[in-house]
């Protein structure tokens, strides 16, 4: 039986999988999929992914592009989420800050360098129309080390999913002044490029059981409850997210969504130069 070392986020998003692991969809095709979470996020994942220790990550576009270009660790098989994700911009629950217009020049907590909350930041301060040249970054490795450092004042504001940190604001350690969609579709699948070399066609089984877990996932009646219940969420965030939430069920890209990622990565000097859109898929991608 082939395994594959997968990881994402412990968030929603990554349900199908989840569901697919425990009907175990993967065995019943003589495959095995070893799940590994990372609260760190995109940043953590590609670090794995460049050294060996995970084959295949579920990770922000943004992130994953800049990852691929900078280190050439592996490619794009496919989007996964379609829809852009809402970064919530949070503040310490006693912060004087009211609005994102008060945090130019000010610290951002992110969870590390390459990350999503990261890049986000870059992204979002160059739409406001501020220097990202004075932009402070405070690296405190994901929401665990993002509670301590608003409250302490080591950073000014935290960047995550709006959702997944509503919990945060609902106990009453973070405010939320803002709201920040990503312009693309927010996670896309990365593959290692040993693994798409020797298995490609394994992979292929991978996702598009995932695609059919996603797809039956879309049109159940209790989704939105399912989803509250396993990530401590009230009924109605869990069935805003989920309102908003598409998942992409086959392998076509845009080669206009990756220009477009490009582009703000390259407006934030995070990479120096684009790529042929082709050079960041692998052969399972239908580039569109």
């Amino acid at each position: 039986m082939d395994q594959f070392r997968v990881g994402s986020v412990p968030e929603h998003f990554m349900l199908p999988w989840h569901l697919a692991i425990e009907n175990a969809a993967f065995r019943a095709q003589n495959l095995a999929v070893d799940w590994q979470d990372y609260p760190g996020g995109t940043g953590a994942m590609m670090t794995d992914l460049r050294s060996g220790q995970l084959d295949i990550a579920i990770a922000l576009t943004e992130g994953v592009v800049a990852s691929i270009i900078q280190h050439a660790a592996g490619k794009i098989a496919q989007i996964y989420v379609e829809s852009p994700l809402t970064w919530g911009v949070h503040v310490a629950a006693n912060s004087s800050y009211q609005s994102v217009a008060e945090l130019e020049g000010k610290t951002f907590a992110v969870s590390r360098m390459g990350s999503g909350s990261h890049l986000m930041a870059f992204v979002m301060a160059k739409q406001y129309g501020w220097s990202t040249d004075q932009i402070k970054l405070q690296i405190v490795g994901g929401m665990d080390g993002a509670r301590q450092a608003l409250p302490q004042g080591e950073a000014d504001a935290f960047m995550w999913e709006k959702f997944m940190t509503q919990p945060v604001v609902e106990r009453g350690e973070f405010r939320r002044i803002g709201e920040f969609d990503t312009p693309w579709p927010c996670f896309v699948v990365i593959v290692r490029n040993e693994i798409l070399e020797k298995h490609l066609n394994k992979v292929r089984t991978v996702l598009k059981i995932v695609q059919q877990y996603a797809q039956d996932f879309m049109q159940r009646i209790d989704a939105a409850t399912m989803v509250a219940q396993r990530y401590g969420l009230s009924e109605a965030d869990a069935q805003a997210w989920f309102a908003g939430t598409v998942w992409k069920t086959d392998f076509s890209v845009s080669s206009e969504t990756l220009t477009q990622v490009m582009t703000a990565l390259l407006d934030c000097q995070v990479i120096e130069e684009r790529v042929e859109p082709e050079s960041l898929c692998s052969e399972l991608v239908q580039l569109i």
